[in-house]
């Protein structure tokens, strides 16, 4: 069995305690009763996660838990004790990130990006925020605009880091924030560049004529509203991103779109339709 996986297994017997399930080298494991439905029979086939229990035992639940493993997510800091500290990660038994996995001592009640692991020494599953070394140097050849799932962390100078596909290091440069995000966001985005360090830069919008012409239809209905905005090439990229929902570097592609057309002229500090 795959321990701190989800496993396919057998229902073997049911017995006072719960149910055992076996997979196919009839290697066993517990299903407490308060996981069990009324639905389940002998020789069903279900889908459990195994991990051990507070006593070392190997156990199943059908509970899921919020990180998979190898996989990365902001988990809660519950406990610390001479051990290391103990996470919220939806499972009865809280998940361990001894010290020597802590790049900073955990606190209690804060939230921390922590990565899932098996421990080959102990066969325990085990947390570490210690995350930069956990990521996966990026081979793969995206096409063009590949779509990508994000977990959104911190804000640094740059822009804001990213968790690429649960597995790569990721940065949204700071002119290609179009939306406002969050720390622990999950949200979609778009491969722009894999670097030669292994990670990826990232941009929340897509690039090409698709996006520049949907932002450029926006940006004219808006003045076709209100005739002018007082915002320019110059502009900070912070008060684009306020009034239109959109990043500075989309902004100028929508303005040179909509001037190519003759549909909108430059002025002085503003940008006005051609009536």
């Amino acid at each position: 069995m795959n321990i701190g996986e989800f496993n396919n297994l057998t229902i073997l017997r049911f017995t006072s305690v719960g149910a055992y399930l076996a997979d196919e080298e009839d290697n066993d494991v517990l299903l407490p009763n308060k996981y069990l439905t009324d639905d389940m029979q002998l020789d069903d086939e279900v889908s459990v996660f195994v991990y051990r229990d507070s006593e070392d035992r190997v156990v199943a639940t059908t509970e899921k838990p919020y990180i998979e493993m190898g996989g990365f997510a902001y988990l809660k800091a519950t406990a610390v004790s001479h051990f290391g500290a103990f996470v919220d990660w939806g499972l009865e038994k809280e998940l361990m990130v001894p010290f020597k996995e802590q790049n900073l001592k955990l606190e209690e009640g804060r939230y921390y990006l922590t990565h899932l692991f098996l421990d080959d020494q102990t066969d325990r599953v085990v947390g570490s925020t210690r995350v930069q070394r956990y990521f996966q140097f990026c081979e793969e050849e995206f096409e063009a605009d590949a779509l990508v799932d994000l977990l959104i962390c911190e804000t640094t100078d740059l822009g804001v880091k990213v968790v690429v596909n649960n597995k790569y290091s990721g940065l949204i440069f700071r002119s290609d924030i179009s939306k406002s995000v969050k720390r622990g966001d999950y949200i979609k985005g778009y491969v722009a560049k894999v670097r030669e360090d292994g990670k990826l830069d990232i941009r929340l919008d897509k690039v090409g004529y698709d996006k520049i012409s949907g932002s450029a239809e926006e940006l004219l209905k808006i003045l076709q509203r209100d005739k002018s905005l007082n915002l320019t090439d110059k502009s900070d990229p912070d008060d684009i991103r306020e009034i239109l929902g959109m990043s500075k570097k989309t902004f100028k592609q929508a303005v040179g779109s909509l001037y190519k057309q003759r549909l909108i002229k430059l002025g002085e500090g503003k940008i006005s339709i051609v009536e």
